[in-house]
């Protein structure tokens, strides 16, 4: 009988998740991950497990920003175009 879905999957359970969108991510990349508090995690004994929402959002595509949306990114400052300021 196959196990009820978990929100906390194991690491390797987390691997296959990426390798099912054909991105291949080590366990050992994934336990990195978590000590650098990447990925959320428990540790009720010797495996680690990680929330399943947050694997799958790592494998949603964060929308571009457009340079429009950003005023000033580029824009060029007094000083660093010899006190004339360019537009």
């Amino acid at each position: 009988m196959p196990r009820a879905p978990s929100d906390w999957i194991t690491l390797a359970e987390a691997a296959e998740v990426f390798h099912a969108a054909n991105i291949e991510v080590s366990t050992d990349t994934l336990r990195k991950w978590v000590r650098a508090g990447k990925l959320q995690s428990i540790r009720p004994g010797h495996r680690i497990y990680v929330r399943r929402a947050q694997v799958r959002a790592l494998l949603t595509p964060r929308p571009a920003v457009r340079v429009e949306e950003q005023p000033g990114l580029f824009e060029l400052t007094a000083s660093a175009t010899g006190g004339k300021r360019r537009s």
